[in-house]
């Protein structure tokens, strides 16, 4: 297939002032030829008719750049048609590419994985691109940019580096030991490093927690009994009408989920069914959603009516999830018509509870409520400069890569040549998170979710 020319529309919907339409392999020169007159000089527009070969009908004026292989995007010679963008124009331009031979539409991500198979572009590059295309806030564009900046990849490939390094200087010592230019005791130095290695990778890890946060949101569930203003306090949140909200108990039976751009963070914001013990089967389902939901958040917005917590399941849930680890606030619905006493704990696991007064009537104590969610997020997602793994593919590989090394440093009473396989196993780890080696079952996954055209 990849002696075959792919085009696609590459920009956005039509129809638009100008639509860019993208072509690229071996026969965009003929194309260029056919329909166009000539090919442009590599990387200068050049304001152009453009026929349809058969009939000589005028398709359009477009600007017409053309990039000579192997610089391009893809590595391939690729031309872009800068056209008109009504619907009629591009749709009749694209028939007459279709014609071409050695012509077809482009699938999805199919430029960019051109470009990985020309090894343009890692894989960790590759899904820094789609980050991009998808990012919603300013922190995930930034985070984005530096991982299709190659700033992962070059951090991966330095330690598969090392550990090659270490493997080869461990062969050495056993093939040439009794060569003058090996130094003794090579191994004893190895081992220190690769130790070295593992915390590294181990603190990267860690760190690497808030750059998953970032690229898929942060979790804040709103829970609590039925009627205590949670589908208003989301749709005050929000700043729109997500929830239906009325006076009847048990409006919401499941989870409903809004997305947010607190202060350049992503959050994703969740309204889920009141908790109470007498509910029926369908009710008893959006609880349990509930729960589910509360047990892997990152902030809980406990949602209390101004009388306080009723003494029933409710409480139960309150205090098993204040010893849970998860942050929790009190958020104290409808101060609007007066706080009349109550108890509520005092404590929390996570050192992170406050209590909140907020009326979503005249929005009284909203603006708090706001600003404290921007600066938790701020603190949660606090990602600097340092290239962060982002995707559960990068953890999966990097837990491997530190498990072998800790297989191979535990197992000191074993022979040398098979400490080393560990080694050669943990590089394999960060090989695949790049593309190295060994990942094409993974390609059809990472590029299925790209949009045509890219």
């Amino acid at each position: 297939m990849s002696a075959d020319t792919i085009f696609a529309l590459s920009s956005g919907a039509l129809p638009s002032g100008v639509a860019v339409i993208r072509l690229s392999g071996p026969h965009v020169p003929r194309v260029l030829e056919e329909i166009c007159g000539g090919v442009p000089a590599p990387r200068q527009a050049a304001l152009r008719r453009l026929r349809d070969p058969e009939t000589g009908d005028l398709l359009d004026e477009a600007l017409v750049l053309f990039f000579k292989a192997p610089a391009s995007f893809t590595g391939e010679d690729v031309t872009e048609l800068q056209c008109h963008g009504g619907r009629a124009v591009v749709a009749r331009i694209l028939e007459v590419l279709s014609a071409r031979p050695g012509c077809r539409p482009a699938e999805a991500g199919e430029f960019t994985r051109r470009a990985f198979d020309r090894q343009r572009m890692d894989l960790t590059e590759v899904e820094g691109l789609a980050d991009l295309i998808a990012a919603e806030t300013e922190g995930q564009r930034k985070q984005a940019l530096r991982q299709m900046g190659g700033e992962l990849g070059r951090l991966y490939e330095g330690w598969r580096k090392r550990l090659i390094h270490m493997r080869a200087m461990i062969e050495a010592e056993f093939d040439f030991a009794d060569e003058d230019d090996v130094p003794g005791s090579v191994a004893d130095e190895v081992w220190i490093e690769a130790s070295d290695l593992s915390r590294e990778i181990q603190l990267h890890l860690t760190r690497s927690k808030s750059g998953e946060r970032l690229r898929s949101g942060l979790q804040v569930v709103l829970m609590g009994a039925p009627n205590a203003g949670k589908s208003s306090l989301l749709n005050a949140i929000a700043g729109r009408d997500v929830a239906i909200v009325t006076e009847e108990a048990g409006t919401t039976r499941d989870t409903i989920e809004v997305h947010l751009d607190l202060g350049g963070y992503p959050v994703t914001l969740v309204d889920t069914a009141g908790l109470r013990a007498d509910a029926g089967r369908v009710e008893q389902e959006g609880i349990r959603r509930a729960k589910a939901r509360g047990e892997t958040a990152d902030l809980i917005l406990w949602a209390v009516e101004p009388e306080g917590v009723e003494p029933d399941a409710e409480e139960a849930e309150l205090g098993s999830l204040l010893t849970s680890g998860v942050p929790l606030w009190i958020v104290r619905t409808k101060s609007d018509i007066g706080l009349k006493g109550g108890t509520l704990p005092k404590r929390d696991s996570s050192g992170t509870m406050q209590e909140i007064q907020c009326s979503t009537w005249n929005r009284e104590g909203m603006d708090g409520l706001i600003d404290a969610l921007s600066v938790f997020a701020s603190e949660m997602i606090a990602v600097g400069e340092a290239p962060l793994a982002t995707r559960q593919r990068h953890r999966h590989f990097l837990k491997d890569c530190v498990a072998s090394l800790d297989h191979a440093l535990a197992q000191s009473h074993l022979p040398q040549e098979l400490r080393a396989e560990d080694l050669r196993l943990a590089a394999d780890a960060l090989g695949r998170i790049t593309g190295r080696i060994d990942v094409e079952d993974l390609l059809d996954v990472i590029f299925r979710d790209f949009c045509i055209g890219k």
